[in-house]
């Protein structure tokens, strides 16, 4: 499988991981040879109830038993999206109380940059250096590393970034601007939180200029950050906000979610302003209300904030300079990219996923179901020490 691997599978990095997988379950995976690994990736915080979920597997099944795609979406009744859409609203402030429903977190990406269009009659976008929305053209158009975009120019024209809490940059927010789009906590830069109110006083400036508000909440929200929307904590609510990632339980989905108002000019002049063949996927929804349901029933939320604590408390080593991130959205900073890389690497020798961030080498990614349990966590915090000591010996 390896061979066939590397020889018909388009490769995505010169060095992919490459472990054959042949079961998933919890906050486990288990390779081709039966050795577990515990997972503190979560699929790049997708898995949220971990994997093989019984809750997420019935919904699918029983959904698999009722019909699969029937219609392109938006056209049939379909009881998963509505109860999805429906959910979604009533977890959001009023404001956001339209859904529409994607593929994926780069397609709601599109879909938000397309609706502040719509809505304003402006052109042009400010996001953030050092920001990551996606890779299709328009997501790429707004994320803010140019080692990343630049093999791809011309991308979409009209955007303009802002340092992320640089509060001298706010007044380039102007009359002109359609929208501002910005991940809550900044993911691929080393999960950078918001500092001194600066998505409020981005907010503000949007509101004097008539400007929107995207926030990219496909890897804060959904729970991962102690809230359901990342956004609650930081005192700001945005104009449209984006999901992905961990709103399927493990399965493909993503949404864009705007005021029923705003969403409506999607609908006509022209017509079809946003469509999509198999959005809103019956199965899939079917998975994310089941999986949006097991978070916001069962406390997994604050349960977030409380099993960040226990990582804190055992993950103190010299070689580590600080943790960053809020909830299960953390990012260890080792000392060094070289030692991140090794420990990584060597983490999986012992039996613990972990994973990297995008633009920042330094960067641990510790993203864990939020379905891990307290001895879990405390095993994989023991496992990294160890592996760090090893490393640096």
């Amino acid at each position: 499988m390896k061979t066939d691997f590397f020889k018909y599978q388009a490769q995505t990095s010169p060095h992919p991981f490459a472990l054959e997988i042949s079961k998933a379950k919890g906050s486990y995976i288990y390779d081709t040879s039966g050795k577990e690994y515990l997972d503190f990736v979560a699929g790049v915080s997708a898995n949220s109830l971990g994997h093989n979920h019984p809750k997420v597997t019935n919904a699918i099944k029983e959904q698999l038993d009722a019909y699969a795609h029937v219609m392109v979406y938006g056209e049939f009744i379909q009881q998963p999206q509505v109860e999805l859409c429906k959910l979604l609203a009533q977890n959001s402030p009023k404001n956001l109380n339209a859904v529409y429903i994607t593929n994926s977190g780069t397609e709601a990406t599109e879909g938000a940059l397309k609706l502040a269009k719509r809505v304003t009659n402006r052109s042009e976008i400010i996001a953030a250096k050092n920001s990551y929305h996606g890779n299709t053209m328009g997501s790429m158009s707004v994320s803010g590393v140019e080692k990343q975009n630049q093999a791809f120019r011309p991308l979409i024209p009209g955007t303009k970034f802002i340092g992320f809490n640089n509060e001298n940059d706010i007044a380039k927010i102007t009359s002109k601007t359609a929208a501002v789009i910005l991940e809550t906590i900044q993911g691929g830069a080393g999960f950078i939180e918001p500092k001194n109110g600066f998505l409020t006083k981005i907010k503000q400036r949007c509101l004097e200029v008539g400007a929107l508000l995207i926030l990219d909440e496909i890897q804060t929200g959904i729970g991962r950050t102690g809230a359901f929307w990342g956004f609650e904590n930081y005192n700001v609510i945005p104009d449209i906000v984006i999901t992905g990632k961990g709103l399927g339980g493990g399965m493909p989905i993503g949404a864009f979610i705007s005021s029923f108002e705003m969403m409506s000019l999607l609908k006509d002049n022209p017509k079809l302003g946003h469509i999509s063949t198999f959005a809103g996927h019956p199965v899939i929804s079917a998975a994310a209300v089941a999986t949006v349901k097991e978070i916001t029933e069962h406390n997994l939320t604050k349960e977030a904030l409380r099993k960040e604590t226990l990582i804190r408390k055992h993950l103190i080593h010299p070689s580590i300079k600080e943790i960053r991130g809020k909830g299960l959205m953390l990012a260890a900073i080792l000392e060094t990219p070289e030692l991140n890389s090794k420990v990584v690497l060597k983490c999986l020798e012992n039996g613990l996923i972990l994973f990297f961030l995008l633009f920042e080498p330094s960067a641990m990614r510790i993203t864990p179901p939020l379905t891990i349990s307290d001895e879990e966590i405390i095993k994989g915090c023991a496992i990294i020490l160890k592996t760090i000591d090893e490393v640096n010996e």
